[in-house]
């Protein structure tokens, strides 16, 4: 059995919430540092197009740089993996994914601006704490008061490692449906603030609920999808984002990503 200290209660700056956190942000960077070898391995590798890895950087280094200041500083790093899987990811710390069979479904900056600043969020509102904490207790292992076992902080993160990534290496946590949405409020916030139109969240939602043919991408069984989160994210921009939603100076970037991605990948 393996018991770590006490957790920390903090008020989340991005959610506004009251939080139990098992682990620190310097352990959540580590964990996501040990990880990503294995997901990047895992997912096919690095697409090994650098012009579309630093066009994508740049939009996901733009979203990031708006977040609240408490994880601003984070190393973030945005990584496009060679999988024809439609999907998205971060892992703790700040280490977000996208695939290439995501970036062949997209048709614009805001499109993408909007998936990094949902993932961003899941970061931010820091719910991979949460989630390690559901993988570590279906796994059998003890969370509570004490350190019954004289393990280290640095032991329990190796632990609290192993369960973000199944054996294969496969990316493993999901979040409740509570947390998506939580996530793509702040994701519009993060894009908005960076200058990208609201609208293109709710356009890439849309393509992601169509798209997967004989099957649902991976994208929606990863990021439990309730229905009506395309319709929902409509009624938070025309509520909240209304002068947004009218500001034609926002990007929108359609060309600029035919250009930049899907003329490079074929499509």
């Amino acid at each position: 059995m393996f018991v770590v200290a006490l957790p920390g209660c903090i008020t989340n700056p991005a959610t506004g919430e009251r939080q139990l956190n098992y682990l620190s942000l310097e352990e959540e960077v580590r964990i996501g540092e040990q990880t990503m070898p294995q997901v990047i391995e895992a997912y096919g590798g690095r697409l090994p197009d650098e012009e579309i890895q630093r066009y994508v950087s740049g939009i996901g280094q733009d979203v990031a740089s708006h977040v609240e200041d408490r994880y601003a500083d984070l190393p973030w790093e945005f990584t496009v993996l060679n999988s024809d899987v439609i999907n998205a990811f971060a892992l703790p710390g700040g280490k977000v994914f996208v695939s290439r069979g995501l970036l062949e479904v997209l048709d614009s900056e805001a499109q993408l601006a909007g998936i990094l600043g949902h993932e961003a969020a899941h970061v931010t509102a820091e719910h991979h704490d949460r989630a390690m904490q559901r993988q570590l207790v279906l796994a059998g292992i003890a969370i509570g008061a004490g350190a019954l076992a004289g393990e280290s902080e640095s032991e329990w993160a190796k632990v609290a490692a192993q369960a973000v990534v199944t054996g294969s290496g496969v990316y493993a946590l999901t979040y409740s449906r509570d947390q998506e949405r939580q996530s793509d409020s702040l994701g519009v916030e993060y894009m908005v603030r960076a200058g990208y139109a609201p609208s293109g969240l709710v356009e890439a939602m849309e393509i992601l609920a169509q798209a997967g043919g004989d099957g649902p991408p991976e994208f929606l069984s990863t990021h439990p999808n309730p229905g009506g989160r395309a319709e929902r994210l409509r009624e938070l921009i025309e509520s909240d984002y209304s002068e947004a939603a009218r500001d034609r100076s926002l990007v929108v970037g359609r060309e600029a990503y035919r250009r930049n991605v899907l003329s490079r990948l074929g499509g």
